[in-house]
């Protein structure tokens, strides 16, 4: 069963190929946006929740952000879902197959031509063709408004996380970007990236830290040019993680008889 995201700033549009998804017996959700900005918040919440989108569904010329430029941005995600356009506009379908789209269906809808599109999604979703090539499966990327423009941000950028309120603070070395999503969620997604929680309202890329400090009992990690707190509840797990990647590393510097590399003898 899928479930897919339906995408259209014409609200008719949107409400005809949602019922007409929903209609489908192999569509087992259907989640509707009015804009491809929107779709991409959607899609971030859903894979920072751990739910599994199948494929989108959507419009071409939309204001602000065009399905087209969607659909690129969708290569930073490491498993991004099949797309199939849904437009009015025959004009675009060389631009859209070379950007991998799944299927391209021109409206008037027509049901046949749906069940077929979706015939391909089915088959799609049950052998992922290249998922790896299509992004670094070692990454993530996360969409973030800008002034009315949506930014991609890369994970390996992100030095630490902050919770304020609703929403979790970005850390890059270019600034702070504001994302909805709980931190709890992040650092259960990120934890095998190497993300460590070091405060019920900080969770740090323990690559960047270069120090831990203890002072009067309390301790506190340096990135980059900032010190941040440790909590006691995570003072040891964060220590101990240091520890394991300092030995890891060491192990690193040194060839096969445990010597530093062009160190001489004697």
């Amino acid at each position: 069963m899928l479930r897919v995201l339906a995408v259209d700033d014409e609200r008719p549009a949107l409400e005809e190929l949602t019922h007409l998804l929903r209609s489908d017996p192999r569509i087992e959700r259907v989640t509707g946006a009015g804009d491809a900005s929107s779709a991409l918040r959607d899609l971030s919440r859903m894979l920072v929740e751990g739910e599994r989108l199948d494929a989108v569904f959507l419009d071409i010329r939309m204001p602000g952000l065009d399905g087209l430029d969607f659909t690129r941005l969708l290569t930073g995600f490491a498993a991004p879902p099949h797309v199939v356009f849904v437009t009015a506009h025959d004009d675009c379908a060389v631009a859209a197959y070379d950007l991998g789209a799944l299927d391209y269906l021109l409206k008037p809808i027509r049901p046949e031509r749906l069940a077929e599109a979706i015939r391909r999604v089915t088959v799609a979703a049950a052998r992922p063709p290249g998922a790896d090539e299509r992004a670094d499966p070692e990454d993530e990327m996360i969409p973030v408004e800008l002034g009315g423009r949506t930014r991609l941000v890369s994970r390996r950028t992100v030095t630490h996380v902050e919770a304020q309120g609703d929403y979790v603070r970005l850390h890059t070395p270019d600034g702070g970007y504001l994302v909805r999503m709980p931190l709890s969620a992040l650092t259960k997604r990120w934890e095998a990236a190497g993300f460590i929680r070091i405060h019920r309202s900080t969770l740090v890329a323990s690559a960047h830290i270069t120090e831990l400090r203890f002072d009067g009992g309390r301790a506190a990690v340096q990135i980059g040019d900032e010190l941040l707190p440790v909590s006691r509840r995570h003072t040891r797990e964060v220590r101990d993680l240091l520890v394991r990647r300092f030995h890891h590393d060491q192990r690193g510097d040194c060839d096969g008889d445990g010597r530093r590399p062009g160190r001489a003898d004697g």
